[in-house]
């Protein structure tokens, strides 16, 4: 496989976006922004800016001309504008495409077929079908699994609340799980394209830590001095109660997302079977270092 040099990056804005720009600048692509025409966001000067209407074959296609990969951070509400990404970077000739899938195991049976991850298993689906078409020489791509996002997951609350000083141990908390920061991710990303020929159409599995739960309330505790007893609040839903509810939710006439979406979010990451623990990883090809004990640590002070 050639050589990726320019780098088409739609979404560079929101929570994973600039770490990802950042990373594949860092590693010295050539990179243009897709930038919705509405658009005022400023990007470094050696970024071009593209305006597109995602919802323009023609106005994608035109963007994409010369560009050897696409990276799609879209975020949850557009998945599904990436389907006509998918069809216009093949028609522009791009040679790897990296979806927005970056999180749960949605390659894994059971994560796969939760309703969350509908959008991003369909995108899945159409980049197979784009990789088997000219006799299976048609574009390429790479889905990077990667879990929770852990600096941001940590600073918004979900996976541990440090400013209350509180956590969800989920049945316990016992069960470990892979998780990446922002930036890790961003690594990965140009990990990938450094290396096409090892990780064509394939998903790459990254993690800086793979801890419990029951782990992270440990150093959380030590990152903000609440060892003490009874100065953080420990919780233990049930993943099979929130599963159950969510379901419930689906039933309705009108399902509120907000009563089920994150409720098989969750579940992907801290219940039993999905694959949420990465058995093997590609931390090594893709130039991604696993977090020692003191740099969790660390950098839960940081967020504290």
């Amino acid at each position: 496989m050639s050589s990726i040099t320019k780098v088409a990056l739609a979404g560079a804005t929101g929570n994973l976006g600039p770490a990802i720009l950042d990373q594949l600048l860092a590693a010295g692509f050539q990179v243009k922004v897709l930038t919705r025409q509405s658009s005022s966001h400023t990007f470094p000067d050696s970024v071009e800016v593209a305006p597109v209407d995602y919802d323009s074959l023609d106005s994608l296609v035109a963007a994409l001309q010369g560009q050897d990969a696409v990276v799609s951070t879209l975020a949850s509400l557009a998945l599904e504008k990436q389907l006509l990404l998918v069809e216009a970077a093949s028609q522009a000739g791009v040679q790897r495409f990296i979806p927005s899938d970056f999180g749960s195991n949605t390659v894994h049976p059971k994560t796969s077929k939760l309703p969350s991850y509908g959008h991003k298993v369909a995108v899945q689906e159409a980049l197979k079908r784009e990789a088997a078409a000219k006799g299976g020489e048609g574009m390429t791509y790479t889905i990077v699994i990667n879990g929770p996002f852990f600096d941001w997951a940590v600073r918004v609350g979900w996976l541990a609340n440090l400013k209350k000083r509180e956590i969800n141990l989920w049945d316990g908390g016992d069960r470990a799980f892979s998780t990446t920061t922002l930036a890790g991710v961003g690594r990965a990303v140009a990990g990938v394209l450094e290396h096409p020929a090892e990780t064509r159409n394939r998903a790459v599995f990254v993690q800086e830590a793979a801890l419990s739960s029951r782990d992270l309330a440990r150093y959380a505790k030590q990152a903000t001095g609440g060892a003490e007893q009874g100065s953080w609040k420990e919780h233990q839903p049930s993943i099979d109660e929130l599963v159950n509810a969510g379901w419930a939710e689906l039933k309705k006439e009108q399902p509120n997302p907000d009563n089920w979406v994150m409720n098989f979010i969750t579940a992907a990451v801290f219940g039993e079977g999905y694959g949420a623990h990465f058995e093997k990883n590609d931390n090594e090809l893709l130039g991604v270092k696993e977090m020692g004990e003191d740099e969790v640590v660390a950098m839960l002070k940081k967020l504290a």
